[in-house]
Formats: structure tokens, C-alpha cells, sequence
């Protein structure tokens, strides 16, 4: 079984579809106004109708409120929430006890100090995300700027939980990456667009084939811990 895909930040049919048919596991959704891929709910549940009951669809939020994630959730069947801002470790406890999804937790990632919260938060998410930590520029979005980080810094990683590796893939980097850190699942956004916000059909098709090449990670078989680059 090769390396799962997660497609972010869809916005249209045709981009849905490629996913859908190229084999992606998660399709993302994103509910984060700032956003150049953000949907309103009723944009994403005539998107979610045109999905297979055996893909998970994953709703995007910044430090969601309650109102926001119960308006999303009334319209949308998500079976997972991601959670890309500066959510707390309680905040993270409190969503999926009130939604009752599946949790992936982001953590924006430049050093080594920024894995130190992995352990808190892989004890109350199913999943973790790495994503590369944006400049401190303003307009900057917490996600989907197209950056790279230090993949190294995830090379010797042992995690009880789902992991995925995001930041600026693309179809020139993925097997590289994987080759690196062999994380279980990738994400993918700005890598297969035309421009923010519009997927290119192609591009989601060309990612997936590649994907389904890469191998699997190793079994994991010990505690979450993480260590800095060689």
C-alpha cells in the first residue's frame, strides 16, 4: 500500500473529481475566511454531495469557535477536523469531544524547538500534521504559503500516532521527501495549483499517480519521540 494522500483546499468539481479518482484518502475542505480556498458551508455541502462514502472529508479550521464548527457541522459530514492555528492542547481535547471527529492537529514546524509539543498534543488528536511555519509577515496564512522545512528534522521521528508530512510538495519533492521521512500520509495544496485557490485537475492526477509509486513507511514500534537533524 503506498503512502496515503491527503488533497487540501478544494474548491470545485472537477478538482474533487481528480482526487476522488486518483485515490486520495482525505479531501480537505478549508473554512478559514482569510483563505484564497475557503468555502462557505453551503459551497462545501454541494461539494461533499459529490463525494464517495469511502473518502474522508477533512474541515480546515483556524481557531474555530464553537458557532463556526456547529454551522460547518450541520451542513457538511466531515469525519475529520484539522485544526491549523494556535489551538491548546485543551481547545484540541474540547473539539473532538464536541464534534466527535477525527482530530488532525497542526503544528508549524522551522527547528527542532518547535517538535517539543508533539507528545501533548499526539496524547489528545488522532492525528498530527507537520507543516512549515510561515515568515511573521503580515497577509501570511498559517498554511498552504507553498514552504518548505527541514525535513531532517522529521527523519529519525517515532510517533504512536497518523502522521502527515505538509508544506510546499509538490510532484518535483514528494519522493524525495518520502525517501527522507517516510511519514505514513502526505498533504498536499498550493503544489497542485494553477493559482491560490484553483486546483489544476492534472496537476491533483500527476501528484496521485506518483504517490501510488513511493513506499510505505516502516512499522512503527516505539513511543512518540523526536530528535533533532543529523
Amino acid at each position: 500500500m503506498a503512502v496515503a494522500v491527503k488533497i487540501c483546499g478544494l474548491t470545485d468539481p472537477a478538482a474533487l473529481a481528480a482526487a476522488v479518482e486518483g485515490g486520495a484518502r482525505w479531501l480537505g475542505l478549508v473554512f478559514y475566511a482569510p483563505s484564497p480556498r475557503a468555502l462557505s458551508p453551503e459551497a462545501a455541502a454541494g461539494l461533499a454531495a459529490h463525494t464517495p462514502a469511502d473518502r474522508t472529508l477533512v474541515g480546515v479550521f483556524v481557531d474555530p469557535d464553537d458557532a463556526l464548527l456547529d454551522q460547518v457541522l450541520a451542513g457538511v459530514p466531515l469525519g475529520a477536523v484539522q485544526l491549523h492555528g494556535a489551538e491548546s492542547v485543551e481547545r484540541v481535547r474540547a473539539i473532538k469531544a464536541r464534534t466527535g471527529c477525527t482530530v488532525i492537529k497542526a503544528l508549524q514546524v522551522a527547528e527542532a524547538e518547535d517538535l517539543r509539543p508533539v507528545s501533548s498534543y499526539a496524547a489528545v488528536a488522532d492525528m498530527i500534521l507537520f507543516d512549515a511555519r510561515p515568515p511573521k509577515e503580515p497577509g501570511r496564512l498559517p498554511g498552504g504559503n507553498g514552504l518548505v522545512f527541514d525535513w531532517r528534522l522529521l527523519q529519525d521521528l517515532q510517533l504512536a500516532r497518523p502522521w502527515l508530512l505538509s508544506g510546499g510538495l509538490s510532484v518535483d519533492n514528494v519522493a524525495a521527501a518520502v525517501r527522507l521521512c517516510r511519514p505514513p500520509a502526505v498533504d498536499v495544496s498550493s503544489g497542485v495549483e494553477r493559482r491560490p485557490g484553483q486546483k489544476d485537475p492534472a496537476k491533483v492526477r500527476r501528484f496521485l499517480a506518483l504517490a501510488r509509486t513511493l513506499d510505505p513507511p516502516e512499522p512503527v514500534t516505539s513511543t512518540t519521540s523526536s530528535s533533532s537533524p543529523p
